[in-house]
């Protein structure tokens, strides 16, 4: 079992800047890749970014080169750096972490969550 903690979320205006951060505890030697995930009201939930053990990242291609995932090298703590912030990254944000060696595509093979850390933009 995993658990995961997510902290750093807040209310910010637009342009603004927030730091995520996710403390995972437990069996962490079991995960492979880490990742971001967030759900906006009336939304499905979406893939944000994700890093995996050799430190290689991906990001939807609404954050790109305004979010930036990292991991501390012992991988029990996840960053995502929100810059440039806009209304639209309004959404509850998610940690999750997955034993496959490969980050998967899909939700369902991410097999532990947080509770997530809301964050607001506002214009």
């Amino acid at each position: 079992q995993v658990q995961l903690v997510e902290s750093g979320g807040g209310s910010v205006q637009a342009g603004g800047s927030l730091r995520l951060t996710c403390v995972a505890s437990g069996d962490t030697d079991s995960t492979s890749c880490m990742g971001w995930f967030r759900q906006a009201p009336g939304k499905e939930r979406e893939k944000v970014a994700t890093i995996n053990v050799m430190g290689m990242s991906t990001y939807a291609d609404s954050v790109k080169a305004r979010f930036t995932i990292s991991q501390d090298n012992a991988k029990d703590t996840l960053y995502l750096q929100m810059s440039t912030l806009k209304p639209e990254d309004t959404a509850m944000y998610y940690c999750a972490v997955s034993v496959w060696p490969q980050c998967p595509a899909s939700l369902e093979a991410w097999h532990y969550w947080g509770q997530g850390t809301q964050v607001t933009v506002s214009s």
